[in-house]
């Protein structure tokens, strides 16, 4: 299922197999909510620009169209004509920032839905049945993303609960891959570390966790408004406590500079939406720094958005076009704007696994962690 080939300091070179293929580590996945990239991308488009891993979200998934529906037409595989490998996350990040007038008790969540505000009910067992009728590759475990700050005695009860929830995941999980009409009977449980920003309480939980014996495990509930250095400190505090031979899956993170100091940390797998986000808002990754290419200084510029780089809208269109169809409001500048962004994601993760192959990590984290994210300074 996994296995770490190489290794430069912590930073981990691997290879992740699953029931529809193999991912080359470190790997970032692209955030296909709705089994569609926001911003007119498809499946299609995402082997096109190098995506190994695509992530799904369970509680969007659940509500619309339903996962019984999504089950009923083959899964989500065969709904969105994705071929590749998958993660659906638990729900759990949706119900606590999405959903209105929650209530958490042992049993789950009872919320309200944002889109109509019908009553839901979600816990352990309900998460995984919607992920095993999704079908996915990876199924996450139902936990509690916990705001940060949070007082130390309401985390205690919280990890306290989420490792009850996660007792609770194994079983469902395990029944569910079971049943003869089971989408996807090689689908992975993945659990997931808490704690807020108490080193000890995560360390506490991830040796809990750790006995579970998932088949991977992931570090949640960062990347939230505390400050970086606090992220990283977390992430040095709990690395050594995650089992060796079991991909690491830092949540919702992050910048390029985040990346590569997570996997200079020992993390293997990356999600996040900021670069389709800022690809929908102008905001677009170089490899000498950030544009934005709403800028009047773009309005004659006749190069591409990277000179060195292969994304479709690097190889036909000028920045002048993109900013054009950007202040036009023409839908076409966010689907370029954001194949591209995640392009440089997908080959910002190619050339860290290039660097880890050559023996030469550090060097590149010494030349890019912090000047990717940095504004340009020429042109």
């Amino acid at each position: 299922m996994f296995e770490v080939i190489k290794q430069e300091g912590r930073a981990r070179r691997g290879v992740f197999t699953c029931p529809h293929g193999t991912a080359q580590t470190p790997v970032f996945m692209n955030v296909g909510t709705q089994g569609a990239i926001k911003g007119a991308v498809s499946a299609h488009d995402l082997k096109d620009i190098g995506c190994q891993i695509e992530l799904s979200n369970t509680y969007h998934l659940h509500l619309r169209p339903g996962d019984k529906v999504v089950k009923e037409l083959g899964g989500l595989h065969k709904f969105m004509d994705w071929n590749g490998p998958m993660l659906t996350d638990s729900g759990g990040f949706q119900v606590f920032s999405l959903a209105s007038l929650r209530k958490i008790k042992e049993e789950g969540v009872h919320f309200s839905s944002h889109i109509d505000g019908r009553k839901i009910f979600m816990g352990p067992e309900e998460s995984m049945q919607i992920q095993s009728n999704l079908g996915s590759d990876i199924a996450m475990a139902f936990d509690e993303c916990i705001e940060n700050p949070a007082p130390r005695e309401y985390v205690e009860r919280s990890i306290a609960r989420t490792t009850r929830w996660l007792e609770r995941c194994v079983i469902e999980h395990k029944r569910l891959n079971e049943l003869p009409d089971c989408v996807n009977p090689g689908q992975m449980l993945f659990g997931i570390n808490q704690g807020g920003t108490y080193a000890d309480l995560r360390v506490q939980h991830m040796e809990d966790i750790a006995k579970l014996d998932c088949d991977g495990y992931a570090i949640g509930g960062l990347a939230v408004g505390e400050p970086t250095q606090v992220m990283y400190d977390i992430i040095d505090a709990v690395e050594p406590h995650m089992p060796k031979e079991k991909p690491r899956y830092l949540m919702g993170v992050g910048t390029p500079s985040n990346i590569i100091e997570a996997v200079a940390r020992g993390v293997d797998f990356f999600d996040c939406v900021m670069p389709a986000r800022n690809a929908r808002h102008g905001k677009l990754y170089t490899w000498k720094g950030t544009i934005n290419i709403k800028n009047e200084k773009y309005k004659l510029d006749t190069r591409p958005i990277d000179e060195t780089c292969t994304c479709p809208a690097c190889q036909h269109f000028s920045r002048a076009y993109l900013r054009h169809l950007v202040t036009a409001g023409e839908m076409l500048a966010m689907r370029l704007a954001v194949l591209h962004n995640l392009h440089f994601y997908n080959e910002l993760m190619q050339r860290i696994r290039d660097s880890l192959d050559n023996g030469t990590f550090e060097e590149f984290r010494a030349t890019y962690s912090g000047m990717l994210d940095r504004p340009c300074q020429e042109g």
